[in-house]
């Protein structure tokens, strides 16, 4: 991998190599202090519970997932063990009492696979209980959720309960899932927990079984120990009592006989329905507080699908669980402790901050996550959610009415397959290779009232989708109707981008470029201040048109992730833009999902007095790399801290303004750990040589020669396209004043466009 020189970290330097991944520890690297509203049973902000550390990225309780939780998340995060006992009667902390499930054992081991009962069901695998603890030194641990990254696996030895804190010396939880099963096997976990507690503080000790925070509770009574009754599912029978979890959550008072608080699938809190929506939250935190207990929610992973509410936005759940107004949980219990840090931290409480941070927000289709993109509800929901700038994609239709469509194909982001004018389709290799319906095939009226808007779903083959109740909902949106929606909001300004330009003008006999002017000129931009007009291409020979004739901001975009630009190619775009949209690769390339480090080329630009925005942004967590935590905030983070970029273009405008306006941003040298930009290739500085990813070949160098295109050639009247069909029938209501005049620009056989090209 040419320009990082990489080696294996061995476990025991990983502690060392942590500044590696977020930077250099600031002078006051917690948290800042401020007056809080929290709304928890002692009126402290909610605790972090590291659930076998940063567990959605390395091995459940490995070295590496306890060191960076314990130095990047809030300095009261609580680290996490599931205690099992050895026949030895040691404890160690796993995930899973089936230890196949999560380290290497049955290749150590091949021929020791045993049944044992468990909950009265007889369970095949390789069990804790059927080995000392010396047998286990050479047991390495396992990523055991298969859809995590697997490059960790194999480096990291079991934890012993008396090395974690021996190690780390943390503030601890131990979580006693089976003591029922160790009693079985003649091993007392109530005599171990007891001689733990008697060594060092142990913090929480939570079980799902009452008789065994009974059995332990006086003795406990005087520690600082807060035991705390753990709820499995609703329909599962707590066996020392005879009740289902769902009912012994209605009596409280029973509870804090023997607890001091109560961890429950955060579905509990806040039910959901079965097509993945939230439901009214019900009572319980209330109930407990009111009782006396705390509660402490579980189940959180940044990587995993929840509800469609919060739009794949790990931040937003979070906060919906401490800072909602009505209720906080007084902890969480997660796989990824940073994200929960920083929503507790920086996050909440925010309404009256009034110095966000200089990032502009560009929507791209909308808020095109939440909506079929280019709709009117996608735009309402960017201008709601604080979006700076909307954007509009110009395309033509059939009778000359410029609208907003995600493409010039309405394969995408319409129903045109379905229709009755997906046989329309047409290969036209000036725009694309494949076959498609194309804007001017259809009159307005025709995608109007034949056509519907359709979600966009980037990362179907995850099966992860958007909003699907809403998949088909919104009206599609003329250019005109969408600078009067800009005009009645409060945004900053609104992105028009114009592509195929040469197209229109040869082939159509139509200028896109002095349309898009004249819409612009009748809406009235033309003559105002309060918003900024930008209008972007990736056609150097559009801008080069524009700059000659508006006052308006250009923005040119690199449609190809680079890895560098001579200087001559930046003074050229310098020459005819004001701005520039790269990939985020071009940023930070990766391989594997693994980041190879920063290249040069958003301070390049800047340098010639360009800024630089980055695109695309998104919140579905395979969308990002895994130095970033399968968190998009912390991409942002990183994107705008560490490589600086002006702004960003993303299709959840929500999540953007939320991390701008975020309390930490501000703090200079006592900004938190964990908001601190990742360090670039950080991660792959803990990877052994076996398990680095893939060399990739270089980026290539953005020259000259790929950006200098001729230049727009004049609409012509001679345009050589054969009309596609003619058997639309005409509006039957008069265009409107705007139809006309873009039509006049236009050859008299553009209005009944096309039939003869290649039908497939």
């Amino acid at each position: 991998m040419p320009g990082w020189e990489l080696g294996f970290c061995p476990p025991w330097l990983a502690l060392v190599l942590l500044v590696l991944l977020r930077g250099p520890a600031p002078a006051a690297a917690q948290r800042h202090s401020r007056a809080s509203p929290w709304r928890t049973l002692t009126g402290d902000e909610p605790l972090v519970v590291a659930r076998g550390g940063i567990s959605g990225l390395f091995p459940y309780s490995s070295e590496a997932a306890y060191s960076i939780a314990k130095t990047d998340s809030l300095s009261s995060t609580l680290l996490w063990c599931d205690v099992h006992l050895t026949k030895d009667n040691v404890g160690i902390c796993l995930p899973d009492i089936k230890m196949d499930n999560c380290t290497d054992i049955s290749a150590l081991y091949p021929d020791e696979k045993k049944d044992h009962l468990l909950n009265n069901v007889l369970v095949s695998g390789w069990f804790p209980v059927d080995y000392d603890m010396a047998d286990l030194t050479n047991v390495t641990l396992l990523q055991g959720i298969y859809t995590r990254t697997d490059r960790f696996d194999g480096q990291y030895g079991i934890f012993s309960v008396d090395a974690l804190y021996s190690q780390f010396k943390p503030p601890l939880w131990l979580n006693v899932p089976y003591n029922t099963f160790y009693s079985q096997h003649n091993l007392s976990m109530r005599s171990y927990l007891l001689s733990v507690t008697r060594r060092y503080i142990i913090d929480y000790v939570s079980s799902p079984e009452v008789s065994f925070l009974s059995s332990v509770q006086a003795r406990l009574k005087r520690s600082r120990t807060r035991l705390i009754f753990q709820f499995l599912e609703a329909a599962l029978v707590e066996q020392s009592t005879n009740q289902t979890y769902g009912s012994l959550v209605k009596n409280m008072t029973f509870i804090k006989t023997f607890a001091s608080g109560i961890l429950l699938p955060k579905s509990y809190i806040w039910p959901v329905s079965a097509d993945l929506y939230l439901l009214p939250y019900s009572t319980i935190v209330l109930d407990a507080h009111k009782a006396g207990l705390e509660v402490f929610a579980s189940e959180f992973a940044n990587d995993n699908v929840i509800p469609y509410n919060y739009s794949y936005d790990p931040v937003a759940e979070y906060i919906s669980f401490t800072d909602n107004g009505v209720f906080s949980v007084d902890g969480i219990l997660t796989d990824f402790p940073i994200t929960a840090s920083a929503a507790i931290g920086c996050f909440s409480h925010t309404n009256n901050n009034s110095n966000p941070a200089n990032l502009s927000v560009i929507s791209h289709y909308g808020a095109s996550g939440v909506y079929p993109g280019c709709t009117d509800l996608a735009y309402q929901q960017a201008i709601a959610d604080g979006a700076d700038y909307i954007d509009c994609p110009v395309q033509v239709t059939k009778d000359g009415i410029l609208v907003c469509m995600n493409s010039i194909d309405l394969f995408s982001g319409t129903s045109v397959v379905s229709s009755s004018f997906g046989t329309r389709r047409s290969v036209i290799p000036e725009i694309q290779s494949g076959p498609g319906v194309f804007t001017f095939n259809l009159t307005w009226e025709d995608i109007q009232k034949q056509l519907k808007p359709q979600i966009s779903t980037p990362e179907i083959n995850y099966t992860l989708v958007r909003n699907p109740l809403y998949k088909n909902a919104g009206n599609f949106i003329t250019l005109a109707d969408f600078l009067a929606l800009a005009k009645k909001s409060s945004l900053v300004g609104v992105l028009i981008r114009i592509e195929h330009a040469a197209f229109y003008a040869e082939k159509l006999g139509f200028s896109i470029t002095d349309s898009v002017q004249g819409a612009l000129d009748d809406s009235g931009f033309s003559n105002q201040t309060s918003l900024d007009v930008i209008i972007m291409s990736t056609s150097s020979s559009v801008l080069k048109n524009l700059r000659q004739e508006t006052k308006y901001r250009l923005m040119y975009m690199i449609d190809e992730s680079i890895g560098d630009a001579l200087g001559t190619s930046i003074e050229d775009i310098a020459g005819f833009a004001h701005s520039v949209a790269v990939h985020k690769e071009s940023v930070y390339p990766k391989s594997a999902a693994f980041i190879l480090g920063r290249t040069g080329i958003v301070k390049k630009l800047q340098a010639a007095n360009l800024s630089v925005y980055a695109y695309l942004f998104m919140n579905e967590f395979v969308s990002q790399p895994w130095d970033f935590y399968s968190d998009p905030t912390i991409e942002i983070n990183t994107y705008f801290q560490d490589a600086q970029i002006n702004g960003l273009i993303t299709d959840f405008p929500r999540t953007a303004v939320a991390y701008r306006r975020n309390l930490c941003l501000n703090l200079g040298k006592d900004m938190p750990q964990y908001m601190l930009p990742v360090q670039p290739a950080g991660l792959l500085q803990l990877l052994p040589q076996d398990a680095l990813p893939p060399a990739v070949p270089p980026s290539p160098v953005l020259t000259e020669a790929d950006i200098v295109e001729p230049p727009l050639p004049p609409a012509s009247p001679n345009a050589t396209i054969s009309p596609l069909d003619t058997s639309s029938p005409p509006p039957t209501q008069p265009p409107s004043a705007q139809a006309w005049r873009l039509s006049a620009s236009l050859p008299l056989f553009f209005v009944m466009i096309a039939a003869s090209l290649s039908v497939i």
